[in-house]
């Protein structure tokens, strides 16, 4: 026993050099090395060895492919796993090098304790967290719990031995750190092995060629795979080194990429799992009753906690080997001094320092792609959130959140606050850092850290003012930023009116004012950036000025090992201190932008419940019951909009609705889909509800798509929809059918070809109830007439219908007609009754018939339903679709650069107001910053331990460079800030006039989305974030190369390795453009489309709410959101990619370094100058990190400049004023309007719509244009405006070719009430009025003549009175009357009316063509109208049909002509009306 026990230990413990043999010394027990504490270890380590093997044998594992998805800690687990291995390794390595080092100097491997306990020990923990990482699964729960927790306790007992000898000794060995490090791998064992957790395991069979083989249905193609991310299937290696990125990257490499080429999410990271986490933990509060609203933030934090403490471990763990660089160094110091511990010991800190500094890559990238993950879902469900929010925002709530400010809610405030996950854990990193780094500070110069910590203090209180006013000023930028976008959107989305009123100068000066007001915040919360940067970027030097000037006073010795491992501690927490202003300025940001989406989310929504929809009951007695009830759009109005309304409508009757302007006929529709706040009564519906609106609402996309809305194809009933609704011609003769993309608010298509896909998609529906709001007010009364025939009265036949309608000629058709007066119901009957007992019904009926007897009303009898020409059919769409592309789409495919553009986007952003000098001061002033800090630690390395120099010369020396570095630090800042906001001013003044200028062909074929999201989003970030990351991006770029240059030049034979790392680290940074460039450019493409969607749903919200489809759209939205999360999650991990391999090749070339000042002879370096080489090489890779990180940032940011130069040199119109040919002020005196050869297309190569149209309209005349839908009346009135520029001919005007003068000229000269009236947000004086040119009794006058003056009067603000977005609080003919009352105060020779009143009663309308016959007598006014009364009294009749004048004539004249157009319509009309009359 005594020959076992001696080959063991030799016989005699050498821990002390007694004499007593240990097997005999039960003190030893107390001691990690003693002999029996060792015996006792490989004893216990046997037992745990056999306990694994037997278990692993006994499972009879097989050969399977493991897919884990870990509910719980996935990230722990993983970091369990690499974490014990490593210290496993590091236990066998130590003990087979214990063993070699024994057998080259005694020629014997005995003792065998000496290594054999290490190395079996090393291999049982190696097996450990190899079976606990990789076959937990398959091992019993209680004996993985009993394993973990021996392992614990095992640990735990030896660290505390270990510990025992550190103190007694007063020596450190690698043993002992190894002890210690394994507690805490038993602690992360004990976390997984009690965490819940679930793989799934999917068994693969191998078949010949090595290759796996699912046993599935795949496995002979019964399935596909969904292109999902290979993070969803990656391995632990895998993820730990980003290598399932490596396909994306080659594909990046060998093509541009596309949409198609980016895989999808995750399912648990895609947007519904993210809201649908997020909803169901809002309602586990609610049930918990800790409030009635949680808090958003508390319950955004719940669901991502387990990422967020997992990326906050390895944080830590950053943090913690990052802090191990300085005191390496100072034992490479010391080694280098000649005081080395143990033989070797500087190659064991070599190995170490390129260990700790590649465990430290692997936890900081793993901690930054969690945290951007985070960041990313919660960007997402944000997204969702609002998406969800503004589908049940109540009318009170929309007057307080426009659709521009909900678009910055998703496009800006969303982003920055998914942003702010990524720098979430530097607000406490970086406090631990600055702790351990004083910890540091304080073994290297003692009591003279006060001095740091006190720097350090005033620092941060120095920033507190900074940071409340930053606070304050970004929250009045964001303000005001909303207040401009809601401006531009208001004017982009209504361009053509301002076109067409000569207004875009007005609304271009509106936009450039309240940008100057955004600008000057914009300047203050740059400038408080700046001043921030200069504060944190100089601490640093403040605070090692600081330290060793207190040093002198104290009298504390300064040495090359104290000084230099003070140095590198600070450049260890520079970086992150430098960077805490952007910390502080992300946490600003965020919180304001959080702030926001909260009061919106949080805002008041419709009441669901306040309108109970019930299934239909056709044997009930009512569809539609509204007991006493009152509604008004303002909960807390005295005067309800509606009032004492009762009604019961049932089921199969068709109710007609009519009234003057304003009684509130399209409020009751309102009320009845529960739009409208409901003050008291009931209301019940039976039934599911379609509802066609006044205002048409297209979706871009196909006709089909804009039809079904979202139903199952069914070809017969859609074939029967297309046909009743007078379709089936129109898709004929399109390229596509019915597949033809239409324009975004379908610009493509006329007003009376959107109201009948309109009412095709309410038909389709097969809806138990029909709301339809004057839908045949937009179309002819041959069109209004046939669609009332074959879709009222035919195909919804036994259907509830409700028709809002000004044409009297339908009312008999109805079974019972609502008279509506000033919100009540007058009178509920039918026809013939009303028209007997109530007088306002006779008067209403009396002005129709005075206007020109019965219109509209269908031909009963009629077999023929509507059935335009061939040729009508095609002119329309020749007239519209031409505006687009050559493919015969509409909306073309978004812009976006392609490949490497090189330097060019940061040329444009340069060539801004004297960019490039600015930033060439800016580079100079860094390079100048950088070569102070490298002088300073120059001379320090050199006089530290000079006796020539004393200290107070050797700090003052210092501090003079410390002081001229700061100067050019702050010159720095204040010029980058100045840079951007000159760029920022010029680019955006481009913008704005770019747009401003653009033709109407680029509205009509790019969706709004794509222009919103470039003057959103884009410009924010070329605003706040390109001017930092282009300094950054020098400033660390230089900083890196500094440190590696300072490195190469005290070791110079490092250059051996740190050339070609540099030659394969710009290889690598090459191939990871190539993928990530189009990746941001194709975030920026998705963007606009989430922006687009969001655009339009905002505008048909109440159509969707009415056909109850909002989770269809809600899921299209989260299409639309994970559409544009991919391209950004592929982006930052391929970031992470490259970041990683340079990290790793940067950890090479300082091991290099450190393997250098090893080998060579000591003496070769002076003590200082290595410290000086390893305080810049420690600093190496994390200086790569930000040079890396800030070149992607700026390379990310730039291509919002590069999306933003793509519409500043958009083709522009004529110029606005031609100085030399200017016509008279008083011009047109006369009104003479000569039309020869007139000639339009729309684009070059395209037909013409137009074919040499040649006619005069004779001053003061009154001239009617008549034509079929599509025969080129609205190209006309374009061509007088020069909306359109004409191909052949001229309009001569007074004498003057309209095309020789400036458009200004030209339109603000003329007057026009177009078809779609418009109103802007504001007061309705400002709407009348915008420019100012009238007084208030002016004003007045003018809405007495258009029959507003009572409406105005009722509000209290008078003129004063309150517009809101859309002028949605006023109803569609008093908009029409605002339109004309603008007219009449501008008072023009020539006055154009579009079709101007159609959506306005007879009665309004009779009184409305006396006030313009009265008012505008001796001017020439031109009508396109489809009522024929209008034109009867016009003095000329222009007829035309297929781009040509068809007759030009007086209408009597033309009325006898045999075969005259204009005698066919009106022949068309009267016997409509005569239909009418016998019915």
């Amino acid at each position: 026993m005594e020959a076992i026990w001696d080959v063991f230990c030799g016989g005699y413990d050498c821990f002390d050099g007694s004499e007593k043999p240990c097997g005999f010394d039960y003190n030893f027990l107390s001691r990690s090395s003693s002999c029996l504490t060792q015996a006792l270890i490989i004893c216990f380590d046997s037992l745990l060895f056999i306990l694994l093997v037997s278990n692993i044998v006994g499972k009879s594992m097989k050969r399977v492919h493991m897919s884990y998805q870990i509910r719980n800690g996935s990230g722990l687990l993983i970091l369990s796993a690499i974490f014990n291995s490593c210290v496993g390794l590091v236990y066998l390595g130590l003990g087979i090098w214990t063993l070699v080092e024994k057998l080259r100097k005694d020629h014997t491997a005995l003792p065998l304790q000496l290594w054999l306990s290490t190395s079996f020990h090393g291999l049982t923990w190696l097996l450990l967290s190899s079976i606990v990482s990789l076959w937990s699964k398959q091992l019993p729960r209680a004996l993985l719990r009993l394993l973990s927790i021996a392992a614990f306790v095992f640990a735990g007992v030896v660290c505390v031995l270990s510990l025992f000898d550190v103190v007694s000794s007063k020596i450190v060995s690698a043993k002992m750190v190894l002890d210690v490090l394994s507690v805490l791998g038993s602690v992360l064992l004990l976390l997984c092995s009690f965490g819940c957790f679930s793989c799934q395991e999917n068994e693969e069979s191998i078949n010949g060629n090595g290759l796996y083989t699912p046993l599935t249905g795949e496995a002979n193609g019964s399935g596909k795979l969904d292109p999902v991310t290979p993070l969803a299937k990656a391995g632990l290696l895998s993820k730990i080194s980003f290598w399932w990125m490596n396909p994306l990257m080659k594909t990046g490499k060998k093509k541009t990429l596309n949409i198609e080429d980016i895989p999808m999410m995750r399912e648990a990271d895609r947007a519904e799992s993210c809201y649908l986490q997020f909803i169901n933990q809002m309602n586990e509060h609610k049930r918990k009753g800790q409030s009635s609203q949680p808090s958003v933030f508390k319950v955004i934090l719940l669901c991502h906690r387990r990422d967020i403490l997992l990326s906050g471990f390895f944080a830590l763990l950053k943090v913690l080997f990052l802090s191990a660089g300085p005191l390496l160094l100072n034992a490479f110091i010391l080694v280098a001094q000649g005081q080395q511990s143990f033989k070797y010991e500087g190659l064991v800190l070599a190995v170490s320092l390129f260990f700790s500094k590649s465990i430290e890559s692997i936890s900081q990238r793993q901690w930054y792609f969690r945290t951007r993950l985070v960041g990313l879902k919660v960007r997402s469900l944000l997204s969702a959130a609002i998406y969800k929010k503004q589908l049940r925002l109540s009318s009170e709530a929309k007057l307080m959140h426009s659709s521009g400010e909900i678009m910055n809610y998703v496009t800006v405030d969303a982003y920055r606050i998914g942003e702010f996950s990524f720098w979430f854990h530097q607000t406490w990193t970086t406090s631990v850092q600055l702790c351990i780094a004083l910890l540091i500070l304080y073994k290297a110069v003692g009591i003279a850290t006060i001095a740091s910590l006190l720097v350090i203090i005033l620092c941060v209180v120095g920033n507190t003012p900074i940071a409340k006013l930053q606070h304050k000023f970004q929250s009045k930028l964001m303000a005001a930023q909303d207040e401009r976008l809601k401006t531009f959107t208001e004017a982009l989305v209504n361009m053509k009116i301002l076109k067409l009123y000569a207004w875009e100068t007005h609304f271009k000066n509106v936009i450039e004012k309240l940008r100057k007001e955004e600008h000057r915040w914009l300047s203050a919360v740059q400038y408080r950036k700046g001043w921030n940067g200069i504060l944190f970027w100089s601490s640093p030097v403040i605070v090692s000025v600081a330290t060793f000037g207190a040093c002198s006073f104290l009298k504390i010795p300064l040495h090359a090992n104290n000084v230099f491992t003070f140095v590198s501690a600070l450049r260890l927490v520079q970086e992150p201190v430098r960077s805490m202003g952007d910390v502080i300025a992300v946490i600003i940001q965020a919180r304001v932008s959080f702030t926001r989406i909260v009061d919106f989310l949080e805002s008041p929504e419709l009441q669901s419940s306040s309108v109970p929809r019930k299934c239909v009951n056709m044997n009930g007695n009512y569809s539609i019951r509204i007991s006493s009830a009152s509604f008004s759009w303002e909960e807390n109005s005295t005067r309800p909009t509606l009032r004492n309304i009762n009604l019961e409508v049932k089921p199969g009757s068709k109710v007609a609705i009519c009234g003057e302007v304003g009684s509130g006929k399209s409020t009751l529709l309102a009320a009845v889909l529960g739009e409208i706040p409901n003050l008291e009564g009931n209301i019940q519906v039976n039934g599911r509800i379609a509802y066609v609106s006044q205002t048409a609402w297209i979706q871009t996309g196909s006709i089909r798509d804009n039809i079904l809305f979202g139903s199952e194809m069914d070809n017969w009933r859609y074939r029967e929809t297309l046909e009743k609704c007078s379709l089936m011609k129109d898709l004929e003769l399109l390229p596509y059918g019915d597949l033809t993309e239409i324009g975004e608010r379908g610009v493509n298509l006329s007003g009376g070809q959107k109201q009948r896909i309109q009412l095709a998609r309410a038909l389709y529906q097969n809806a138990d109830i029909y709301l339809l709001d004057d839908p045949f007010s937009a179309v002819d009364a041959h069109t209004a007439t046939s669609l009332f025939n074959g879709y009222v009265m035919e195909a919804l036949l036994g259907k509830t219908v409700l028709l809002v309608t000004h044409q009297v000629d339908f009312l008999p058709a109805f079974e019972s007609v609502l008279l509506m007066s000033d919100g009540e119901i007058l009178e509920a009957a039918a026809y013939d009754q009303l028209l007997a007992h109530s007088k306002q019904f006779q008067d209403l009926v009396n002005a129709h018939k005075e206007t020109a007897g019965t219109e509209r009303l269908a031909d009963l009898s009629a077999t023929k339903s509507l059935r335009t020409s061939s040729k009508e059919i095609k002119k329309s769409f020749t007239e519209k679709l031409s505006v687009v592309s050559d493919a015969n789409q509409i909306i073309k495919q978004e812009e976006r650069e392609v490949g490497d553009s090189g330097f060019k986007p940061y040329i444009q952003y340069l060539n801004q107001n004297k960019g490039f000098f600015f930033f060439s001061l800016d580079v100079l002033f860094q390079l100048a910053f950088v070569a102070c800090g490298i002088t300073q630690n120059s001379w320090m390395a050199m006089n530290v331990d000079n006796p020539n120099v004393s200290k107070s010369r050797l700090i003052i020396v210092y501090l003079l460079i410390g002081v001229t570095s700061t100067i050019f630090l702050a010159s720095r800042a204040l010029l980058t800030a100045f840079l951007g906001l000159q760029s920022s001013k010029s680019l955006f003044s481009q913008l704005l006039a770019s747009l401003f200028r653009a033709p109407m062909s680029f509205y009509d074929s790019t969706p709004l989305g794509r222009i919103l999201s470039r003057v959103s989003m884009d410009l924010s970030i070329v605003d706040l974030d390109v001017p930092f990351s282009l300094i950054f991006a020098v400033a660390a770029t230089s900083n890196a190369y500094a440190s590696l240059g300072v490195l190469a030049v005290i070791t110079w034979q490092v250059l051996f390795i740190s050339v070609p790392t540099i030659i394969l680290a710009v290889c690598l940074q090459r191939y990871y453009f190539a993928s990530a460039k189009e990746l941001m450019r194709l975030n920026g493409t998705t963007k606009s489309m989430v922006a687009n969607h969001l655009s339009e749903s905002i505008a048909g919200a109440m159509t969707i709410r009415a056909f109850e489809e909002e989770d269809r759209f809600f899921k299209k939205n989260l299409e639309f959101v994970d559409g544009n999360a991919s391209p950004f999650f592929h982006n930052f991990s391929a970031n992470e990619w490259l970041i990683q391999r340079l990290e790793m090749l940067s950890a090479v070339v300082l091991a290099s370094a450190a393997f250098c000042i090893v080998l060579l002879p000591t003496g070769s370096f002076s003590p200082g100058f290595i410290g000086m080489a390893l305080s810049y090489g420690l600093s190496l890779n994390v200086s790569l990190v930000f040079s890396i990180q800030n070149q992607c940032n700026i390379a990310n940011h730039i291509i919002s400049v590069e999306r933003l130069n793509q519409y500043m040199h958009l083709s522009s119109e004529a110029p606005e004023i031609i100085e030399a040919n200017r016509p008279p002020s008083n011009w047109p005196s006369i009104g003479k309007v000569e039309i020869i050869d007139l000639k339009i297309r729309y684009r070059p190569n395209t037909p013409l719509v137009l074919h040499g149209i040649s006619c005069t309209f004779e001053g003061g005349h009154k001239i009617g244009i008549v034509g079929r839908t599509g025969s080129g009346k609205s190209t006309l009135l374009s061509a007088i405006f020069r909306l359109v520029e004409p191909v052949g001919g001229k309009i001569v005007v007074d004498g003057i070719d309209i095309c020789s003068i400036g458009l200004h000229d030209l339109r603000s000269r003329f007057g026009i009430i177009p078809q779609d009236p418009t109103l802007f947000k504001g007061t309705v004086r400002y709407n009348l009025d915008p420019l100012v040119q009238h007084s208030d009794d002016e004003i007045w006058e003018v809405l007495g003549k258009c029959q507003l003056r009572d409406a105005v009067e009722e509000r209290e603000a008078g003129l004063d009175s309150l517009v809101v977005e859309d002028g949605s609080n006023w109803s569609m003919g008093q908009r029409q009357l605002f339109c004309l009352g603008r007219a009449l105060l501008r008072r023009s020779r020539i006055l154009v009316l579009d079709e101007a009143t159609a959506s306005i009663d007879n009665a309004t309308d009779m009184i409305l063509q006396k006030t313009i016959r009265s008012e505008f007598a001796d001017c020439t006014v031109i009508t396109v109208a489809h009522r024929i009364p209008t034109v009867m009294d016009c003095t000329m009749v222009l007829a035309i049909s297929d781009g040509r004048i068809a007759e030009y004539d007086e209408p009597a004249t033309l009325i006898k002509r045999e075969g005259s157009l204009f005698g066919q319509l009106v022949k068309e009309y009267w016997s409509h009306s005569a239909s009418a009359q016998l019915f």
